[in-house]
């Protein structure tokens, strides 16, 4: 039997994954192949990926996939949003990417001087979040940055990626969508918003779309590794496009993609622009086949990876998920509740202590162990699903059947049971690699055994495990959702 095997590299926020996904014409099956950490390196007020840590890592994982007998018919690459890379005029990064995680809310609120907060909106679709790569790059341009003056090309981070792989420059259509430079209407840059904000325009490359063929492995980098020039392929570069795209549902499914973020979505052919979506911070970011993704960026496991980082370091002993699971299962449900999304958790540090601090200041029993403090991060999570369920029935205005959460998150039965029980609805989990088995869907798209999404679906669902949680949903339930109600009431 005559198998194809896709390399796909899915790369977040805190490590990345090459993957082999090797199709056989019925199913696919995922393989991984290499594993490495990504961690931003703080410099001043500024942070920024370690670019070629992650380039180097990626190249290792050619020799690994083809040193366990797999070959490789194409590569596909997803990241994060937002985040971005300047090349000069000799097509060289002039510095390593700014994270999005060191943002402020002063460039944002500045660029709405020139630009209005209803207007970005408008014409972007996207949320007001101060890490839009339309807020960086006004920062950039406040301070007269040097780096921004020298550019020649901008490239979203899975792109940049790409290029230095294959030598070929373009945008791909849901990395694009997540900037804040791109107009839902004219589907296109939004040449207007840049004027606006000084940002230069000729540094954006042509947009393709998920799907498309984009050159191959450079032949020096595929001579170095000992390994053939691989064709690449233009994927869902923004991991939660690839990992919706994997998504086995049907009918009215709300999506959770649930890593560092949770988010929250669904799926439409025209972006939602009403009155309601703007006030709740919603965006409206692409889908692989060109549509839209109405979602809200929810705050999601990030609190609880920070926690872990200081009980690690004060402890001396790395604590595993399962252990912490364990503890949060042993600590009685439902004391505190926090807003996952309130600003002060958005920044890395004392993440233990700022959780205390919140349930302090509302007056609620401050959780102390580790225990405790588990529980009330993935109680308000799941607390904070159900908030965004509900808006998102609103949008399609019909209520959320089910909902279907894809990721990493989803190895946490835990967090599986409460989010079914905080939502009432019947929750599916899997898959655990939706990114990269998206990912490999739209490499075979680009090499024609995969016709369209209907079809990638179709795969997906034959060949990923999903397990099914039926809401179990008791009144102290129904009780703390009115609790973070209140919050969120009290905050906005």
């Amino acid at each position: 039997m005559k198998t194809t095997d896709f390399l796909a590299f899915d790369i977040g926020a805190s490590n990345g994954r090459g993957i082999v996904a090797r199709f056989d014409g019925e199913r696919i099956t995922l393989h991984m192949v290499g594993n490495f950490e990504n961690n931003f390196i703080s410099k001043g007020e500024l942070g920024h990926w370690d670019f070629h840590h992650i380039l180097g890592e990626m190249k290792a994982c050619f020799q690994k996939a083809k040193a366990q007998g797999f070959e490789p018919a194409c590569f596909g690459i997803d990241t994060w949003g937002v985040d971005y890379g300047l090349l000069d005029e000799a097509g060289e990064l002039i510095e390593n990417p700014r994270a999005y995680r060191c943002a402020t809310d002063h460039e944002m609120e500045a660029a709405w001087e020139k630009v209005s907060k209803r207007e970005m909106f408008e014409h972007t679709g996207i949320a007001a979040l101060n890490f839009n790569t339309s807020y960086q790059l006004y920062r950039r341009v406040l301070s007269g940055d040097e780096a921004l003056k020298k550019a020649r090309t901008l490239l979203m981070m899975p792109d940049l990626l790409g290029y230095y792989l294959t030598g070929e420059k373009g945008t791909e259509y849901t990395n694009a969508t997540t900037t804040g430079l791109w107009d839902v209407k004219k589907r296109g840059w939004s040449r207007e918003i840049m004027a606006k904000l000084d940002i230069p325009p000729d540094i954006f490359t042509a947009i393709d779309r998920a799907g498309t063929p984009r050159g191959r492995l450079k032949a020096d980098i595929a001579k170095a590794l000992g390994v053939p020039q691989v064709p690449f392929a233009a994927v869902g570069t923004h991991d939660t496009a690839s990992a919706v795209a994997a998504i086995p549902g049907e009918g009215k499914f709300a999506f959770c993609s649930s890593g560092t973020w949770s988010l929250f979505g669904v799926e439409t052919k025209e972006p939602v622009l009403t009155d309601f979506v703007f006030d709740s911070n919603f965006s409206n970011e692409g889908t692989v086949q060109g549509g839209f993704r109405p979602l809200k960026n929810i705050m999601g496991l990030w609190l609880i990876q920070e926690c872990r980082r200081v009980w690690t370091r004060e402890a001396g002993k790395e604590y595993t998920w399962p252990e912490i699971q364990a503890m949060a299962r042993a600590t009685p449900p439902l004391q505190s509740i926090v807003d996952p999304d309130a600003p002060r958790f958005f920044t890395a540090g004392q993440m233990p202590r700022k959780i205390q601090d919140y349930c302090r200041e509302t007056g609620q029993p401050v959780p102390r162990s580790i225990g405790e403090i588990a529980r009330c991060v993935y109680e308000s999570l799941a607390l904070k699903y159900r908030w965004a369920v509900e808006r998102l029935g609103d949008i399609l205005g019909e209520p959320i059947q089910s909902l279907n959460i894809v990721g990493g998150g989803i190895q946490n039965p835990l967090l599986n049971r409460m989010a079914a029980d905080a939502t009432g609805l019947p929750t599916t989990v899997g898959p655990i690699e939706g990114a990269a088995l998206g990912n490999a869907l739209m490499q075979a798209q680009a090499l024609g055994l995969v016709k369209d999404i209907a079809e990638a679906r179709a795969l997906a669902r034959a060949s990923v495990e999903t397990t099914l949680y039926e809401p179990q949903t008791t009144q102290a339930w129904v009780d703390a959702y009115g609790k973070l109600q209140q919050l969120m009431e009290a905050s906005a």
